[in-house]
């Protein structure tokens, strides 16, 4: 075995010399002549003690003179002793300290040449490698180093594996090679020996739920976090829990670890972003506003503030927070995203186009790399949306078409919707062509396979639609979305007691409230077309009761109210929380200003039936209502005007959106109306 090199114990009856803070004077001249083995040591020891001062000194001070008389002192010790290891330890530690990282590897490898085994040789040698890592910009040459380190702490392992900061670093520098079973079985070694080790569990638990095993994450903490009292390690179990679903445990977890650590801002953030999964906006929104005033310069706080304001209709406060984010992060994307959201929210869809149409349009030429081509696939799918929403299909289509070159999955999505957008601008028969075209191209896909069997339900072949809807039950995976799309088919074919009994088989086979409460609306709809009044409400409050949000459920149990002239205070405060949820949505607001009509309340009326034009100006049922209106306020011209646009717009529908009763009312009326038009201006002529 050999010795470790002490100053003390090689040299016991001396002492360090004493060392002033000034800076000394120049050394003597050596004597010339032979020197003897003992006077060599002894004057090595010498410098020795010397460099190990001033190197005290340039630690307490940082004046680089220390550090330079250091390395001069700890220079001549070596070449009076070249065969030292410790007096090149000592030198290359040196070096590494005042950052002449190169002198310093050379003189630790040189330690190592003579003594493989070295323990402190090896760990300086580490060490360096790790302080090096940030100054290499190449990756290659950081792989590189990486690799150097790596190769210092398997070394250190073998010569002593008890070392716990070995273990460690080796893991983690495995896991930053993607070596990740390597590291797994590194930190398993350790915790083998020490399964208490809280620096071990927590990078334990990292790697794994960077590997996507959260549950054993929390096989290994659920017990140990808790007892231990430890906030790292609750809060990895929380985000375990999170990444499970199990957003009450992870909540739990999260509270604990503040308990101990009220002002850990990953504990908190962990907290606020697990109540906004859980569906607890209110208290996720409170932990945000709690990291505003702990870190008021984060942006991602004030982003998720203004995304539950915007949620809650809170426009002006969700735009006070997004301001700020985007003060603090200009040009984030994700910001600009929110933007255009709540530009959305607000009514602006203008500035919401023009947001999102200037980012695609700065971010096209990057298309190739893939952070930045996954960016544009979400922009151009909410572009493209929001051109629908505005009824530039055909703008939305080509949006749709960019969305589609991005890649796989993009061409699979935009797919799905071009044939969709074509059918909301009723150019059926262009509709069925694009859906064909997408089946072609992944046939056996059951989500290809259901639109195109609902476009053809949409113009009338409701038994080749059901022949393919059918054909996915037990095949498809997801016999609940199939029976509400036979559903659908069957009500657009106004096969009510058909599509009654498959949405019951779909309620069968719902697992979550939100797939309950679509069914149940579906079925108050199907009960409301028959005019099945009592089952019609039964289901809509069923829906409410569940949800009280609903949006769909409140506007159309409101509007069935509103048509009946029934309850007509109740009607109007169901359509009121629709639009609370959706202040811009042109049905909502119709079915609101058709309840004021019905109360006789026509300058309300008219203020929602405009508006809802405004957004819808192609409904004819919209149109139709406004209509009404003109020719109660005594405006017969712009009345008829206004019905022949409602017609035409008739003639223009899908044939499952017709409804001949309706049609044959409005040319009803509005032959009446041209009747009076005409005899009145027939009057008119008449001499008096």
């Amino acid at each position: 075995m050999k010795a470790v090199f002490s100053v003390m114990a090689v040299f016991p009856l001396l002492a360090c010399p004493a060392v002033s803070q000034q800076p000394p004077a120049p050394a003597a001249t050596e004597p010339s002549g032979p020197v003897s083995s003992a006077d060599r040591q002894a004057e090595a020891y010498f410098h020795f003690s010397m460099g190990h001062s001033y190197e005290q000194l340039f630690e307490s001070t940082t004046r680089s003179e220390y550090a330079n008389l250091a390395i001069e002192h700890f220079k001549k010790a070596y070449e009076l002793d070249p065969a030292s290891t410790v007096i090149g330890e000592r030198l290359a530690e040196m070096y590494a300290k005042t950052q002449r990282i190169r002198d310093a590897v050379l003189e630790a490898q040189e330690v190592l040449r003579r003594d493989p085994d070295n323990l402190p040789a090896r760990r300086l040698l580490a060490r360096i490698y790790l302080r090096t890592l940030g100054s290499w910009s190449a990756a290659e040459r950081q792989r590189e180093i990486v690799r150097r380190a790596i190769e210092q702490y398997q070394e250190i392992l073998r010569l002593d594996p008890a070392d716990v900061d070995a273990a460690l670093w080796l893991a983690r520098l495995y896991r930053t090679q993607n070596e990740h079973e390597k590291a797994e079985e590194v930190l398993r070694q350790l915790l083998t020996r020490e399964p208490q080790n809280e620096r071990a569990l927590e990078q334990y638990a990292q790697l794994l739920l960077d590997l996507g095993r959260p549950e054993s994450v929390v096989d290994r903490l659920a017990d140990l976090a808790p007892a231990a009292e430890s906030p790292s390690l609750l809060g990895l179990l929380g985000d375990a829990y999170a990444q499970l679903g199990q957003y009450e445990k992870a909540e739990n977890a999260f509270r604990m670890g503040l308990q101990i650590e009220p002002r850990s801002i990953p504990l908190r953030r962990g907290l606020a972003r697990t109540l906004l999964a859980g569906q607890k906006p209110e208290q996720a929104l409170e932990q945000f506003l709690r990291l505003i005033e702990l870190e008021p310069q984060e942006p991602e706080h004030h982003l998720r503030a203004a995304q539950i304001y915007r949620e809650q209709n809170r426009l002006d406060e969700a735009e006070q927070h997004l301001l700020r984010a985007r003060e603090r992060a200009p040009g984030n994307l994700e910001v600009i995203y929110n933007e255009a959201l709540l530009y959305e929210a607000q009514g602006r869809f203008d500035d919401a186009i023009r947001v999102l149409a200037n980012t695609v349009a700065a971010l096209k030429p990057q298309r190739d790399q893939e952070t930045v081509r996954r960016t544009l696939a979400v922009l151009y799918e909410q572009l493209g949306r929001l051109y629908r929403e505005t009824e530039q299909f055909s703008t939305a289509v080509a949006t749709f078409r960019e969305l589609e070159s991005l890649g796989a999955e993009e061409e699979k999505r935009a797919l799905l919707l071009i044939p969709d957008t074509l059918r909301l601008a009723r150019n059926l028969r262009l509709a069925l062509a694009e859906s064909r075209r997408a089946l072609a191209r992944f046939p056996n896909d059951p989500s290809f396979i259901s639109s195109h069997a609902l476009l053809l339900a949409e113009s009338g072949e409701t038994k080749e639609a059901v022949r393919m809807l059918r054909s996915l039950l037990g095949r498809a995976g997801d016999d609940y979305s199939v029976y509400l799309a036979l559903t659908q088919v069957y009500e657009r074919s106004r096969a009510f007691s058909d599509a009654e009994k498959t949405a019951r088989q779909a309620e069968a086979l719902s697992q979550t409230p939100s797939q309950r409460e679509l069914v149940w609306f579906m079925l108050g709809a199907l009960h409301e077309r028959q005019g099945k009044l009592q089952p019609a409400e039964e289901a809509f409050q069923k829906v409410l009761a569940s949800n009280p949000r609903h949006a769909l459920t409140l506007n159309y149990y409101g509007y069935m109210l509103a048509e009946r002239g029934l309850r007509l205070d109740e009607a109007i405060a169901l359509i009121r929380r629709a639009l609370e949820l959706e202040p811009h949505n042109g049905y909502y607001l119709d079915s609101l200003g058709w309840a004021y009509f019905k109360l006789g309340q026509f300058e309300q009326a008219e203020s929602y039936l405009t508006r809802a034009a405004e957004r819808a100006p192609h409904n004819p049922t919209i149109l139709d209502h406004l209509g009404d209106l003109y020719l109660q306020t005594g405006r017969h011209q712009l009345a008829a005007s206004t019905w022949e646009k409602a017609l035409a717009e008739w003639q223009r529908a899908l044939p499952s959106e017709l409804e001949p009763e309706k049609i044959s009312a409005l040319e009803r009326k509005l032959a009446e109306l041209k009747r009076q038009l005409a005899q009145k201006s027939a009057e008119r002529l008449q001499p008096r």
